[in-house]
């Protein structure tokens, strides 16, 4: 078996690993960002929450065995039901404790695409497979472009982006407070896994940043989908280098070179030092991009 494969094939069985990884050694951790909005890390995406006299509103929820954790740690910033529930797009480790959360009243929130995608079986860009999800995991309220909610003395938007790391992302705009959940289209000091199994596309998450960096200001906070809370200049960063490698695998694909010659000639190493130590190494980065030109 060549090195590519079998890096393809372990990063495969990451989310499986996962999903089987021993969740009661989890500690789920609450870091205020602004007045009323929270980032949760544990394992797997990263969870917002707003709070106030509304009640609990939370953006993605992980995985299903960590829910009990997730409740606990909201309780220590509000007493209050979690009442929405949004997802910034289809993986499971971004809507793992949906039907968890369903079950104890929260209204499922998500793209339309979101719902399409749990709903019948998936093969994401690595080969993985992950079966329907159940009825009542899966959104209940849907949107195509974006929807507004006025929660919490703030003004919650949520937008749909062109596809990027998947076709169903929507990022989280709390205008008062000045933070944005990006969902998985940020991953904050690491390459993006780029599903091309689920429509993702690296010319769309470069898009997205830019509509993100375009719709927000100086002292922004963002909330990225892995990673720690990031600032406008991470952002800012993390944009220009995709663009930067997005640009050198186009001209080598431009120039006829296959998938593999693409990989075999490096084009992120001079990025994997900083960018390529956790999930996405650089040569799998590469072989995704390279599949999502079109």
């Amino acid at each position: 078996m060549n090195g590519r494969l079998a890096a393809v094939l372990a990063l495969a069985a990451a989310p499986v690993l996962a999903q089987q990884q021993d969740f009661s050694k989890v500690e789920i951790k609450a870091e205020k960002v602004a007045e009323g909005v929270y980032m949760l890390t544990g394992a797997g995406g990263n969870i917002g929450l707003s709070v106030g006299k509304d009640g609990a509103y939370v953006i993605d929820d992980q995985f299903a065995p960590l829910t009990d954790k997730i409740v606990a740690a909201i309780r220590t910033v509000t007493p209050d039901p979690v009442r929405f529930v949004i997802n910034t797009h289809w993986h499971g480790d971004h809507t793992g404790g949906n039907e968890n959360m369903g079950k104890a009243g929260a209204l499922l929130v998500a793209h339309e695409n979101v719902r399409r995608r749990m709903s019948v079986e998936q093969l994401n860009a690595l080969g993985r497979k992950t079966p329907a999800s159940p009825e009542g995991a899966l959104p209940v309220v849907t949107f195509t472009d974006s929807v507004t909610f006025h929660w919490n003395g703030d003004e919650i938007r949520v937008t749909h982006v062109a596809p990027a790391h998947t076709d169903g992302d929507a990022y989280v705009h709390f205008v008062k407070a000045d933070v944005v959940h990006m969902g998985d289209l940020l991953f904050n000091g690491s390459y993006p896994f780029i599903d091309t199994g689920s429509g993702g596309r690296i010319d769309g998450v470069i898009a997205a940043a830019d509509q993100v960096l375009a719709a927000t200001g100086e002292k922004t906070r963002f909330i990225p989908g892995h990673g720690p809370l990031a600032t406008r200049a991470d952002l800012q960063s993390y944009r220009d280098t995709l663009q930067a490698l997005r640009d050198r695998i186009a001209r080598l694909k431009s120039e006829g070179k296959s998938r593999d010659e693409v990989i075999a000639a490096k084009p992120t190493a001079d990025h994997d030092a900083k960018w390529g130590t956790g999930f996405m190494k650089g040569d799998t980065f590469t072989g995704l991009a390279y599949d999502s030109l079109k």
